[in-house]
Protein backbone atom coordinates (compact mmCIF):
# COMPACT_ATOMS: atom_id res chain seq x y z
CA UNK A 1 0.00 0.00 0.00
CA UNK A 2 1.07 3.60 -0.65
CA UNK A 3 2.38 5.63 2.41
CA UNK A 4 0.61 8.21 3.94
CA UNK A 5 1.18 12.11 4.11
CA UNK A 6 4.54 11.73 2.69
CA UNK A 7 6.21 9.52 5.08
CA UNK A 8 8.94 7.00 4.02
CA UNK A 9 8.64 4.22 6.80
CA UNK A 10 6.03 1.47 7.50
CA UNK A 11 5.72 -1.34 9.78
CA UNK A 12 2.75 -3.78 10.89
CA UNK A 13 2.27 -4.56 15.15
CA UNK A 14 0.16 -6.70 16.61
CA UNK A 15 -0.87 -5.29 20.59
CA UNK A 16 0.51 -7.90 22.82
CA UNK A 17 -0.70 -9.19 25.90
CA UNK A 18 2.63 -7.26 27.89
CA UNK A 19 1.41 -4.00 26.50
CA UNK A 20 -2.07 -3.01 27.74
CA UNK A 21 -3.83 -1.83 31.13
CA UNK A 22 -5.89 -4.52 32.79
CA UNK A 23 -9.08 -2.79 30.61
CA UNK A 24 -7.48 -4.41 27.61
CA UNK A 25 -5.62 -1.20 26.09
CA UNK A 26 -2.27 -0.14 25.29
CA UNK A 27 -1.01 1.96 27.85
CA UNK A 28 0.63 5.64 26.44
CA UNK A 29 4.03 3.84 27.23
CA UNK A 30 3.97 0.65 25.14
CA UNK A 31 2.48 3.17 22.63
CA UNK A 32 5.71 5.02 22.86
CA UNK A 33 7.83 2.03 22.55
CA UNK A 34 6.87 1.44 19.70
CA UNK A 35 7.22 4.88 18.15
CA UNK A 36 10.88 4.33 19.48
CA UNK A 37 10.74 0.88 17.58
CA UNK A 38 9.58 2.11 14.11
CA UNK A 39 11.94 5.00 14.16
CA UNK A 40 15.12 2.66 14.58
CA UNK A 41 14.04 0.37 12.24
CA UNK A 42 13.61 3.19 9.93
CA UNK A 43 16.71 4.91 10.74
CA UNK A 44 18.37 1.54 10.30
CA UNK A 45 17.30 1.23 7.07
CA UNK A 46 18.32 4.30 5.79
CA UNK A 47 21.85 4.38 7.33
CA UNK A 48 20.94 6.59 10.14
CA UNK A 49 20.52 4.85 12.84
CA UNK A 50 22.72 2.05 14.96
CA UNK A 51 25.71 2.58 12.58
CA UNK A 52 26.34 6.06 13.71
CA UNK A 53 27.32 4.64 16.76
CA UNK A 54 30.34 3.64 15.10
CA UNK A 55 31.50 7.14 14.78
CA UNK A 56 30.44 8.03 18.04
CA UNK A 57 27.49 9.93 16.79
CA UNK A 58 24.01 8.95 18.70
CA UNK A 59 20.46 10.26 18.56
CA UNK A 60 19.25 12.33 21.63
CA UNK A 61 15.43 12.59 22.14
CA UNK A 62 14.37 16.60 23.08
CA UNK A 63 10.48 16.70 22.46
CA UNK A 64 7.78 14.41 21.99
CA UNK A 65 3.96 15.11 21.69
CA UNK A 66 1.10 12.10 20.93
CA UNK A 67 -2.37 12.17 20.28
CA UNK A 68 -4.61 9.79 20.58
CA UNK A 69 -7.94 9.54 19.28
CA UNK A 70 -8.45 5.68 20.18
CA UNK A 71 -6.61 3.35 21.92
CA UNK A 72 -5.86 -0.17 20.14
CA UNK A 73 -6.80 -3.39 21.96
CA UNK A 74 -4.89 -6.74 23.03
CA UNK A 75 -4.47 -8.52 19.85
CA UNK A 76 -5.33 -5.58 17.67
CA UNK A 77 -3.47 -5.53 14.18
CA UNK A 78 -1.86 -1.74 14.12
CA UNK A 79 0.00 -0.11 11.13
CA UNK A 80 2.49 2.66 12.05
CA UNK A 81 3.86 4.68 9.77
CA UNK A 82 7.12 7.48 10.14
CA UNK A 83 9.44 9.88 8.29
CA UNK A 84 11.49 13.12 8.83
CA UNK A 85 9.97 16.00 9.13
CA UNK A 86 13.03 18.57 7.80
CA UNK A 87 15.13 20.61 10.20
CA UNK A 88 14.96 23.61 12.04
CA UNK A 89 18.48 25.04 13.60
CA UNK A 90 19.93 22.20 15.51
CA UNK A 91 16.85 19.67 15.54
CA UNK A 92 15.45 17.24 12.93
CA UNK A 93 11.86 15.92 13.15
CA UNK A 94 10.23 13.12 12.79
CA UNK A 95 6.61 12.16 12.49
CA UNK A 96 4.20 9.03 13.25
CA UNK A 97 0.82 7.93 12.25
CA UNK A 98 -0.94 4.88 13.98
CA UNK A 99 -3.76 3.35 11.54
CA UNK A 100 -5.97 0.45 12.91
CA UNK A 101 -6.53 -2.54 10.06
CA UNK A 102 -9.30 -0.50 8.37
CA UNK A 103 -6.76 2.93 7.76
CA UNK A 104 -8.59 4.73 10.56
CA UNK A 105 -6.36 7.27 12.72
CA UNK A 106 -5.68 5.71 15.99
CA UNK A 107 -3.15 7.85 16.76
CA UNK A 108 -0.21 10.70 16.05
CA UNK A 109 2.84 12.03 17.13
CA UNK A 110 5.48 14.75 16.51
CA UNK A 111 8.73 14.56 17.94
CA UNK A 112 12.04 16.39 17.70
CA UNK A 113 15.83 15.19 18.01
CA UNK A 114 19.21 16.22 18.28
CA UNK A 115 22.60 14.49 17.00
CA UNK A 116 25.18 14.68 19.47
CA UNK A 117 28.63 13.26 19.05
CA UNK A 118 28.70 10.30 22.35
CA UNK A 119 32.16 11.39 23.32
CA UNK A 120 32.17 15.23 23.45
CA UNK A 121 28.09 15.77 24.22
CA UNK A 122 28.75 18.36 21.18
CA UNK A 123 25.54 18.14 18.96
CA UNK A 124 25.54 18.74 15.31
CA UNK A 125 23.77 19.83 12.30
CA UNK A 126 21.54 17.15 10.90
CA UNK A 127 21.83 18.47 7.80
CA UNK A 128 25.89 17.67 7.76
CA UNK A 129 25.15 14.22 8.55
CA UNK A 130 21.23 12.52 7.81
CA UNK A 131 20.29 11.91 4.43
CA UNK A 132 18.73 15.76 2.92
CA UNK A 133 15.67 14.67 1.60
CA UNK A 134 14.19 13.76 5.30
CA UNK A 135 15.70 16.45 6.93
CA UNK A 136 15.73 19.78 5.20
CA UNK A 137 16.52 22.81 7.41
CA UNK A 138 13.73 24.38 4.01
CA UNK A 139 11.17 22.13 5.08
CA UNK A 140 10.53 22.50 8.64
CA UNK A 141 7.49 21.31 9.92
CA UNK A 142 4.37 23.58 11.13
CA UNK A 143 3.73 21.36 14.15
CA UNK A 144 6.49 21.38 16.48
CA UNK A 145 6.28 19.90 19.86
CA UNK A 146 6.36 22.90 22.52
CA UNK A 147 8.23 24.12 25.18
CA UNK A 148 6.19 23.16 28.46
CA UNK A 149 5.73 25.26 31.41
CA UNK A 150 4.34 23.53 34.62
CA UNK A 151 2.22 25.38 37.23
CA UNK A 152 -0.91 25.17 39.39
CA UNK A 153 -1.86 23.70 42.23
CA UNK A 154 0.25 20.58 43.75
CA UNK A 155 -1.63 17.36 43.54
CA UNK A 156 0.90 14.65 44.19
CA UNK A 157 4.64 13.69 44.51
CA UNK A 158 6.82 10.62 44.78
CA UNK A 159 10.19 9.82 43.89
CA UNK A 160 11.50 7.18 42.00
CA UNK A 161 14.97 5.46 41.68
CA UNK A 162 16.55 4.79 38.64
CA UNK A 163 16.61 0.96 38.09
CA UNK A 164 18.33 -1.16 35.52
CA UNK A 165 15.12 -1.69 33.79
CA UNK A 166 14.52 2.54 33.09
CA UNK A 167 17.93 2.02 30.97
CA UNK A 168 19.01 2.65 27.18
CA UNK A 169 21.51 1.37 25.39
CA UNK A 170 23.46 4.33 26.02
CA UNK A 171 22.97 4.23 30.28
CA UNK A 172 20.61 6.45 30.07
CA UNK A 173 16.75 6.67 31.24
CA UNK A 174 14.91 5.83 28.08
CA UNK A 175 12.31 8.10 26.79
CA UNK A 176 9.58 6.07 27.19
CA UNK A 177 10.51 4.91 31.03
CA UNK A 178 10.00 8.49 31.63
CA UNK A 179 6.31 8.48 29.95
CA UNK A 180 5.79 5.20 32.17
CA UNK A 181 6.23 7.20 35.48
CA UNK A 182 4.18 9.68 34.39
CA UNK A 183 1.59 7.02 33.67
CA UNK A 184 1.82 5.45 36.93
CA UNK A 185 1.21 9.23 38.87
CA UNK A 186 -1.56 9.94 36.86
CA UNK A 187 -3.65 6.70 37.54
CA UNK A 188 -2.69 6.81 41.42
CA UNK A 189 -4.98 10.07 40.92
CA UNK A 190 -8.08 8.48 38.92
CA UNK A 191 -6.00 10.24 35.67
CA UNK A 192 -6.13 8.44 32.28
CA UNK A 193 -4.54 11.02 29.68
CA UNK A 194 -5.10 10.85 26.23
CA UNK A 195 -2.41 13.17 25.01
CA UNK A 196 0.74 13.48 26.46
CA UNK A 197 3.60 15.75 25.53
CA UNK A 198 7.41 15.65 27.28
CA UNK A 199 10.41 17.90 26.92
CA UNK A 200 13.50 15.63 27.80
CA UNK A 201 16.01 18.38 29.68
CA UNK A 202 18.44 16.47 31.38
CA UNK A 203 20.16 12.69 30.89
CA UNK A 204 19.36 10.73 34.26
CA UNK A 205 21.26 7.67 34.82
CA UNK A 206 20.77 4.18 36.94
CA UNK A 207 20.77 5.64 41.34
CA UNK A 208 19.46 8.62 40.50
CA UNK A 209 16.60 9.61 42.63
CA UNK A 210 13.80 11.94 40.75
CA UNK A 211 11.25 13.63 42.27
CA UNK A 212 8.01 13.88 40.44
CA UNK A 213 5.56 16.41 40.95
CA UNK A 214 2.17 16.82 39.68
CA UNK A 215 0.37 19.85 39.40
CA UNK A 216 -3.37 20.68 38.35
CA UNK A 217 -4.47 23.91 36.59
CA UNK A 218 -8.21 24.08 35.31
CA UNK A 219 -7.87 21.18 32.40
CA UNK A 220 -4.59 20.95 32.32
CA UNK A 221 -1.69 18.54 34.36
CA UNK A 222 1.60 19.06 34.01
CA UNK A 223 4.23 17.27 35.78
CA UNK A 224 7.85 18.16 36.84
CA UNK A 225 11.24 15.54 37.28
CA UNK A 226 14.20 16.65 39.10
CA UNK A 227 17.18 14.96 40.70
CA UNK A 228 19.27 16.94 42.97
CA UNK A 229 16.83 20.20 42.30
CA UNK A 230 17.71 19.94 38.66
CA UNK A 231 15.10 19.62 36.18
CA UNK A 232 15.58 16.38 33.74
CA UNK A 233 12.21 16.03 32.16
CA UNK A 234 8.67 18.00 32.07
CA UNK A 235 5.32 16.63 30.95
CA UNK A 236 2.01 18.11 30.26
CA UNK A 237 -1.54 15.96 29.85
Amino acid sequence: MLIPENLQFQHDFEVGSFQVHPDGEISLTSLADLLQEIAWRHADSADFGRNLMDTHQMWVLSRLEVKVNKFPKWGESIRLFTGGRGADKLFAFREFLVWDRNDQLLAKGMSSWLLLNAETKRIQRPEQVLPPTLFDPKMKPAWQPGKIVTGGELIAEEEIKVRLSDLDLNNHVNNTSYIRWVENLLFDQGIRPENIAVNYVAECIQGDKVVLKLFGKESKFTIEGKVNEKIVFLAEV
